[in-house]
Order: structure tokens, then C-alpha cells, then sequence
């Protein structure tokens, strides 16, 4: 019987993973990370909620261990995501923590415990191709699918990592669930960021830094032409349009932060689209790393709820790629991850847009 540790957030698709997995006949171990604690010291947040876990793991009759992460969870992810808005970028911390603090910690557990395997309750299929590397594939349902999040996994992470839950629905997943008398059955999903619960991001980011807030300086239009004061280029992203605090008499959109003089550029929704720009960082999943200057057709989306376009990437050296659209798309930030997939919904690989 193969042993496998199973990730368990407190929510219902990883509590279903563990009992998929165990009517398979492995053995499963759950483990949650604590990741992050709430101001008043709880043993628990949204992301993390060990007593809902430790609940499933005992109407499974499975083994039960929690696990104390905060200190690598804040290394490299709180303090990047804070030194990331503060500098004028829009990060993606959930990226960062699969690879770096989920995947590398439950790997840690799993040698520790003998397992074979982790898994999780990500919709997605891990899949081996024929040429040996591993890659994850696109969930069934189109609407639940998370292989975005999961570009930055490395081939010895996917080697070892189960996902049951690719070719099921949501509504499938909470029937399961209901069945078996799980009292997780019908838990909300959490839809923010695990370290935020309350308030925005810029005041998570004031009262967490200890790095001197950049203050107040010009919106300005395309041109350079001042058009008012802006709170902060922390406090904005680009494309946001509400709560800039400026009327201009037409839609106002942010088009770039520029740190570097302390602006924050707005335009029209025209001038948001963006059809050729750089990534850095970027990790090869399906392929090897191509030569610099090899060429890759591939679609491509910039944000995780973006629908694909057609694109060819370009190796370029420091281990960036030139992506070219077919078509231009609003919604390219820096900071934010580009994806790329092939046509059988496979990750090609993706990296960060600068």
C-alpha cells in the first residue's frame, strides 16, 4: 500500500482528495500547514483551519499532523508580496507558496514519514509525457481549473504529486463530500489572499513593513501632463479604475506605476492593451528550456482568470522569454505571471511579467 500526505487546508476539496485517495487504497496521511496567524494569535486562519482538518481526518479514520510553516511562509511570501507593492508591482503570492512552502514543506513531511506521494485538492491532472517531464493539465470543468497557480512546481515536486480531483465538478466534489458525512460539505471556498483578512492590501502592507512608505505623488496622462495627486503607488494596480480618487470627465485607468519618479500613469481603456512583453523567472514544464533564440508556439494568458491567446515565445537570455500575442489583451501587469499551455491543455511553462 502506498503512503501519500495529503495537504489539508480545513476546506472540502482536500478533505475529498484524502477519501478519493484512500478509497484507491493508498494510505493517507493529512497534514495542515499553519501558515499564517490572525492578530490575536488564533492557531488558525481562512487558509489554514486546523480544527475543520483535523475534524475530516477523524470521520476518515485517518492519521492527523499540523505543521508550523510561519517563518518560511514569511520569508518568501509575505515579505516579497509587501517589497513587490511597494516597489510598483502587482505580485501573485499563491504561486509563490505552492512551490516554495507548500510543495517544499509537504515533500519535507513526506520523507520524514515515508510516503511515496503528497496530494492535494487542486483541480488539475498531473500528467508524465513521453518525453519524461512531468507537467499539469487543465482541470474537466474549465471554471474550477487552477494549473495557473501551479506553473512554478518542479519536475521532482510533480514526480511526486497526486491531484484526484481533475475530472471532478465542484458540485461533484461537495455530493462526495455530503455523502460521506463530511461536515465540510458545504464550506464556502475562500477567495482572498490568507494573510488578509481584513481590510486592503495597502494597509496589510503599512502596518506589516518597516520600509518607509513611498508617499504622495503625480497621476499623470501618457504624456507626462500632471493630473493630480495620487496616496501612494502601492495603494494601486494597473487596470484598477475604482477608487483612484480623480475625476477627469471619462473613464480612468491605471496604465503604469513608475517608482522610479514616484507617477502613477492613467489613460483609457485603449491603452491597456498590450499584445508583446517580457517575462523573467521563467520555469519549463512540459519542454526543456529552450536555446536563446528558439522560438515556442504556444497560447498564453496574463492573469489567472484571462482566457488563452495565441502566442510564440522567444528564449531570450537570463532565463526570460519575449511573449508575442496574436491579439492584444488588457490585464498585463508586472508582477503578475504569465502562463503557457499547448493545445491539449498542458503547461508549457510560465514566468513573471516585468
Amino acid at each position: 500500500m502506498a503512503k501519500v500526505i495529503v495537504g489539508m487546508s480545513g476546506g472540502v476539496d482536500s478533505a475529498v482528495a484524502a477519501y478519493l485517495l484512500q478509497q484507491q487504497g493508498y494510505e493517507v496521511i493529512g497534514v495542515t500547514l499553519r501558515v499564517w496567524g490572525s492578530d490575536e494569535g488564533e492557531e488558525q486562519n481562512r487558509c489554514c483551519e486546523i480544527d475543520d482538518a483535523r475534524r475530516t481526518c477523524e470521520i476518515l479514520g485517518i492519521r492527523f499532523h499540523p505543521h508550523n510553516c510561519t517563518s518560511l511562509f514569511e520569508a518568501n511570501v509575505v515579505k516579497p508580496f509587501v517589497s513587490s507593492y511597494l516597489d510598483g508591482l502587482t505580485p501573485n503570492p499563491c504561486i509563490e507558496c505552492n512551490r516554495s512552502v507548500k510543495w517544499a514543506k509537504l515533500m519535507e513531511l513526506a520523507d520524514i514519514f515515508e510516503a511515496e506521494y503528497v496530494a492535494t485538492g487542486h483541480y488539475a491532472f498531473v500528467e508524465k509525457l513521453p518525453n519524461g517531464r512531468y507537467t499539469v493539465r487543465k482541470a474537466q470543468q474549465a471554471g474550477k481549473d487552477q494549473t495557473y497557480m501551479l506553473y512554478k512546481l518542479t519536475q521532482e515536486q510533480l514526480a511526486r504529486t497526486l491531484m484526484p480531483l481533475g475530472k471532478y465538478t465542484k458540485e461533484e466534489v461537495r455530493k462526495i463530500a455530503e455523502d460521506i458525512g463530511l461536515t465540510v460539505a458545504h464550506k464556502e471556498d475562500s477567495q482572498e489572499i490568507c494573510f488578509v483578512t481584513e481590510g486592503k492590501y495597502s494597509d496589510f502592507i503599512s502596518d506589516y513593513t518597516d520600509r518607509t512608505l513611498p508617499g504622495e505623488g503625480d497621476f499623470v496622462d501618457e504624456e507626462g501632463n500632471v493630473l493630480g495627486r495620487h496616496k501612494g503607488i502601492y495603494r494601486y494596480t494597473v487596470g484598477q479604475r475604482k477608487g483612484l480618487g480623480i475625476a477627469l470627465g471619462y473613464p480612468a485607468f491605471v496604465v503604469r506605476i513608475c517608482p522610479e519618479n514616484n507617477t502613477v500613469v492613467l489613460g483609457n481603456e485603449e491603452s491597456l492593451m498590450r499584445s508583446e512583453f517580457i517575462c523573467r523567472d521563467v520555469n519549463f514544464l512540459s519542454i526543456p528550456e529552450p536555446e536563446e533564440g528558439e522560438k515556442v508556439e504556444c497560447l498564453a494568458k496574463a492573469r489567472y482568470h484571462q482566457v488563452e491567446r495565441s502566442a510564440v515565445i522567444e528564449m531570450l537570455d537570463g532565463n526570460k522569454v519575449k511573449v508575442t500575442l496574436s491579439e492584444p489583451v488588457k490585464g498585463v501587469s508586472p508582477g503578475q505571471s504569465a502562463v503557457f499551455y499547448d493545445a491539449y491543455g498542458r503547461v508549457v511553462g510560465g514566468g513573471i511579467i516585468t
